[in-house]
């Protein structure tokens, strides 16, 4: 904190006045810079306009006023998108909502003010188009490295069938709940080939299309607190058993032939590789007569009167040396000698494709390859327990603040409330609580994890049931919406895959007390698991 009003007791020595405002006013890089020291600022008019500092995520008002103008002018600095410390705007929309939240500590003037402000920001929400079709996207426009794309009647089509043939949108052009959970996990669907260059800006089309309904609610933090750990559940025998069986860390290796490897490679390049010529749209109009400030802003200069998409038949030369073998060693992680025999043993009417569209060719490689990779991995992969442990620790530690006021409260978790990621998990909660089979259960924290060669896999769930009722007395479970491979991603397979192999023969006691894994998108389903 810089106090500019500060003097010595002799009253001879004064702090800078003009360090402290440059500081406030001026120096955003140094404030935002993990090196200065600054973290709380009690300001008497900063927080007006003309102060440039994105990183305002607590508002604390000490002052009692009714100045509206002015409290807008305040809470507008925190109505910002956030920086981090290279200055890069935190606008993922993936992640946009979680990173940008403003806290604002009312006294009493301030909060009618901020709840009237809460009720006209989810009015103007409200009104936004909430029906997400082919009309929705055209003539929208998409900006990329290569300039500015109009989106045309056959474009918003393909955009269209994308979201149906994913369940994203329903019938009356409703985002679905499936992708509000795959957006929130992370786990959007890849979009075809001619709609990858613009995935992200179309994503957030879709967003800015969302009902108020799906969008982050405006939250009264006075609810908001961790998930309190339920300890008489924790401590419950069969979960203390459960959990003695799967806390063992364990280390992976994957002995595979590489030979074997090259020949797949070879084989699946020279069935499945097709690289087509490069392609560029070639667009006719004429500009507006009479251009308003706004045309010329949105790219709406010009009327649009034919378009064509043509094929660069020619090959790709240039004069700068490229290193092929490198861009693919960078995608499959494997050395450049295996790469360069694998190269060297497709046939030559394939490698010729290298000509035609160089980046496709590399992509498609990389893709090839990693899917006989990871059938490798799989094939050759075990697991050899180690003596370290995950400790108990990992229930309690780095929780995140949520908003328990509208979630029921829960009998056999070892929290009081579960946090799910999807419909799928949340049906599931409620059949755990009422299946008389179920002891006990938990959403494993993220600090729990399997090791694999493509990352650290955490499963969703760990159960125990009654050993009266049920042939598996520990389960480990992972949820999923659909149980076809076609649905799942190939980094998704493959670490399943592992976990599989983790808990195959996952025995202590002399094999009496195994740990049985599987995937279920249901109650039912691991009810037919444990009961056979």
């Amino acid at each position: 904190m810089i106090d500019s009003k500060a003097k010595g007791r002799t009253g001879e020595k004064e702090a800078d006045d003009v360090d402290a405002y440059d500081l406030i006013l001026k120096d955003k890089e140094k404030l935002l810079s993990f090196e200065e020291p600054t973290r709380f600022i009690f300001s008497h008019s900063a927080l007006r306009e003309g102060w440039d500092n994105p990183n305002i995520f607590v508002i604390c008002t000490l002052k009692q006023s009714d100045n509206t103008i002015s409290k807008r002018q305040e809470v507008g600095r925190g109505l910002r998108i956030s920086v981090n410390q290279y200055g890069e705007r935190q606008d993922d929309p993936s992640t946009v909502h979680e990173k940008n939240v403003l806290t604002v500590v009312a006294n009493e003037s301030y909060e009618d003010f901020v709840k009237g402000l809460q009720t006209e920001i989810a009015d103007s929400l409200s009104h936004r188009p909430d029906k997400i079709d082919a009309k929705y996207f055209e003539n929208k426009v998409l900006h990329t490295r290569n300039g500015k794309k109009v989106i045309d009647s056959t474009f918003a089509r393909q955009i269209e069938y994308y979201l149906i043939m994913n369940q994203y949108i329903d019938i009356d052009g409703k985002i679905t709940e499936k992708y509000t959970s795959d957006k929130a996990s992370g786990k959007l669907a890849d979009m075809p080939e001619q709609l990858k260059p613009y995935q992200l800006e179309i994503h957030t089309l879709i967003e800015q299309g969302v009902s108020a309904s799906a969008l982050p609610e405006i939250e009264n933090e006075r609810n908001i607190k961790v998930n309190p750990f339920n300890k008489t559940n924790f401590d419950k025998i069969e979960f203390q058993e459960l959990w003695k069986r799967i806390k063992t860390k364990a280390i992976y290796q994957v002995n595979f032939d590489t030979e074997e490897l090259i020949e797949k490679c070879i084989h699946s390049l020279n069935k499945n590789l097709a690289v087509s010529y490069s392609k560029y749209r070639v667009q006719r109009g004429q500009q507006k007569d009479n251009l308003s400030a706004k045309e010329l802003k949105e790219g709406e200069g010009f009327t649009l009167h034919s378009a064509d998409t043509l094929e660069n038949a020619a090959s790709t030369h240039s004069h700068i040396a490229y290193d092929l073998i490198g861009k693919i060693v960078e995608g499959v992680t494997l050395t450049r000698r295996t790469v360069s025999i694998i190269l060297k043993g497709i046939l030559p009417q394939k490698f010729d494709q290298y000509k035609m569209n160089p980046e496709q060719f590399i992509s498609k490689s990389i893709e090839l390859i990693n899917e006989q990779k990871a059938t490798t991995i799989i094939n050759k992969l075990s697991y050899d327990r180690i003596s370290e442990q995950f400790t108990d620790d990992i229930f309690t530690a780095n929780q995140a603040m949520h908003d328990f006021s509208k979630a029921k409260e829960l009998k056999k978790h070892v929290y009081n409330y579960a946090i799910t990621d999807s419909k799928v998990e949340s049906e599931l909660v409620n059949k755990l609580e009422e299946g008389n089979e179920v002891v006990v259960y938990a959403k494993l924290p993220r600090g729990f994890y399997i090791p694999t060669p493509v990352g650290k896999y955490n499963p969703d769930w760990a159960i125990a049931f009654d050993k009266d009722k049920t042939k598996y007395i520990y389960f480990v479970a992972e949820t999923k919406g659909s149980l076809s491979s076609m649905q799942l991603k190939p980094i998704e397979q493959i670490k399943i895959e592992c976990a599989k192999k983790f808990f195959q023969n996952f025995d202590i006691d002399n094999g009496t007390s195994s740990v049985k894994y599987d995937v279920i998108t249901k109650y039912d389903e691991l009810l037919d698991i444990i009961k056979k």
